[in-house]
């Protein structure tokens, strides 16, 4: 399996498929696990050729000390993909070279949805992922590229972004793969103690338990529940637990009928931060 570090290198692999092929896109930060691989094998059925690029961004990271302690390791990763049937190509860039030598985030208006949740508390951060999607978006010029609904405000601001630079390219968001306590499956959950990994299927036990009420509490009821029950554990702190409307992502406060509604949860464990959502009718 061949690791592409250029643009130029890479289009030159991918020049095979542009006609009469199709070709997907897999934009990770590396550190892959079976969240990731379900990407691959979902992209490679759709496609003939699937493309992983393999990047740490340091634009959408608001705090240094989370850029540097992000696990990597490429022979991992590419010893993962290499268990997989199917043309996949590796495309690991270095930051200096995706950026043309100015690594820097755009300026986006992503409107109202880069502003709630995530966005609330990662100041720039979108921008930083814009940045980046759409750098690679450029390079590779896939027919459809994939994203994990794990990370689904994201999921939505990319959705944007191939609307504001008009790219031609299908977004195809596929669910969130987890392990067997439930926890959603995360590079970040490598840095977790046994003992917080424990503590961490409270998250998607917290979630599953608003999905089952959610028809008979109000959205501040369900508000208070979270807060309980992360109030109660000791290795878990809760930064925000909200209810938003899917559409606008916008934090509701009533239920309507003919609206679509979705949890959004982030937690610390320790130093590493956890976040997971849910739909909720």
């Amino acid at each position: 399996m061949i690791v592409y570090n250029d643009r130029g290198s890479l289009s030159k692999a991918l020049l095979p498929f542009r006609l009469h092929k199709k070709i997907g896109l897999i934009p990770t930060m590396g550190a892959l696990h079976n969240g990731h691989l379900a990407l691959v094998k979902q992209a490679l059925e759709d496609n003939d050729c699937v493309v992983v690029s393999i990047f740490v961004n340091p634009t959408q990271f608001d705090k240094e000390a989370d850029l540097i302690k992000y696990p990597r390791n490429l022979n991992l990763d590419v010893n993962l993909l290499a268990t997989l049937e199917g043309t996949i190509l590796i495309y690991a860039p270095e930051a200096i070279q995706l950026y043309h030598g100015n690594i820097s985030s755009n300026n986006y208006s992503f409107g109202n949805i880069e502003n709630e949740m995530e966005g609330k508390y990662r100041k720039g951060h979108f921008d930083g992922v814009g940045t980046v999607v759409n750098l690679l978006l450029r390079d590779v010029e896939p027919n459809s590229a994939y994203f994990g609904e794990k990370d689904f405000q994201q999921l939505q601001i990319v959705r944007k972004l191939v609307e504001i630079e008009k790219l031609a390219v299908e977004i195809v968001g596929c669910p969130i793969v987890r392990e067997e306590s439930g926890l959603a499956m995360s590079s970040r959950n490598k840095r977790l103690s046994a003992v917080q990994l424990e503590a961490a299927t409270l998250i998607n036990k917290t979630l599953l338990e608003v999905q089952q009420k959610f028809q008979h509490l109000s959205i501040s009821k369900c508000n208070a529940l979270v807060e309980e029950r992360f109030l109660k554990n000791n290795h878990l702190t809760l930064e925000y637990f909200e209810v938003a409307n899917v559409k606008t992502l916008k934090t509701a406060k009533h239920k309507f009928s003919n609206k679509d509604y979705r949890a959004f949860i982030a937690v610390f464990a320790g130093q590493v931060r956890l976040i997971d959502n849910i739909a909720l009718n």
